[in-house]
């Protein structure tokens, strides 16, 4: 049986893989330190039988040395804060994950062989001078300002990855994520869709940063999980990097109003300041995905609000947190 690693098991992506994962009988071993990551997104996996979890650390040089990671065949690096709320709280973390932890993950691809996708970030384009980004722009990314620990920490683990794959042909794929979201999402994460639907159904007026003219992709889990199987699948995707989101640009403004109307909030609009190094646009390039993992999304937006939005309030109406 293969045995892959998920790190950052605990988060909102590594635990959507996880139980993708499990769901086609592989035996999975996640690792998170849970600074941001909650056990309860691990809590219906039975730890010990087809998963195994582990609370460390992927920065702590000790992990090498995990028994537990013995015969790992693929590598799922998805570990790190991705919300400015909690990046911007833990910056030298942020940057330790992604640049040590990287390479430490790296070199256990190199030991033991195995194939390794590493989570980075559209952040890596920075507030873009070119409308759409496809995976060739260089970017515009400040490295003087709040969110440099997390775009500078995504780009510099794309250097190790580029460094293994040219060096030690460590077999490595680079994923730049756009803007990723479900009902999985901590409603205090701080990023627009959960902060949207948290207030929408609390029917608080809605936080619009700027008059919400700047745009986003959003692209829903199950596309961007499957994306990443893919990429982890296709040997054709050694040594690439692959823009993984949904192609379809949206208005902050236009998201709010689609999360008022689809819940059927009171709620209101609150326009405040644009935070420092905001992007103004944001939108994939996806010809590559298409071409090497024969991927594109099929979730639209809408739809996805719907069923974030259900999950959302069924978790809310029970008392719990989502």
């Amino acid at each position: 049986m293969n045995k892959t690693l998920v790190t950052g098991a605990a988060g909102f992506l590594g635990s959507h893989m996880v139980a993708k994962l499990l769901a086609e009988g592989r035996q999975v071993v996640g690792i998170d330190n849970l600074s941001t990551g909650k056990a309860d997104n691990l809590r219906t996996f039975s730890d010990g039988g087809a998963f195994v979890f582990i609370g460390c650390d992927v920065a702590d040089p000790e992990v090498l040395r995990l028994p537990e990671l013995e015969g790992v065949t693929e590598i799922y690096h998805l570990a790190s804060p991705a919300s400015p709320k909690f990046y911007q709280s833990r910056p030298f973390e942020t940057i330790e994950v992604n640049t040590t932890g990287t390479k430490r993950m790296l070199e256990l691809a190199r030991l033991s062989g195995a194939k390794i996708v590493y989570s980075s970030t559209s952040e890596a384009y920075g507030d873009p001078l070119v409308h759409p980004q496809d995976e060739r722009y260089r970017g515009n990314v400040n490295t003087w300002g709040p969110r440099a620990c997390y775009d500078e920490a995504k780009r510099l683990g794309e250097v190790f990855c580029y460094e293994y794959f040219h060096r030690y042909r460590v077999r490595v794929k680079v994923a730049r994520i756009f803007n990723t979201y479900s009902a999985g999402l901590r409603n205090d994460d701080g990023r627009v869709i959960s902060n949207f639907v948290t207030q929408a159904i609390a029917g608080d007026d809605l936080t619009v940063y700027g008059d919400g003219s700047q745009t986003r992709s959003f692209c829903y889990v199950d596309d961007t999980i499957r994306g990443l199987r893919l990429l982890m699948e296709k040997d054709a995707a050694d040594g690439e990097i692959v823009n993984i989101g949904n192609p379809v640009e949206h208005t902050i403004l236009h998201v709010a109003e689609t999360v008022i109307r689809l819940s059927g909030s009171p709620s209101g609009i609150r326009f405040l300041p644009l935070p420092e190094d905001d992007p103004k646009v944001r939108r994939p390039v996806i010809a590559k995905a298409e071409a090497l993992l024969g991927w594109k999304p099929e979730i639209s937006l809408e739809e996805g609000l719907r069923r974030t939005i259900s999950a959302y309030r069924e978790r809310m109406q029970g008392g719990m947190r989502p």
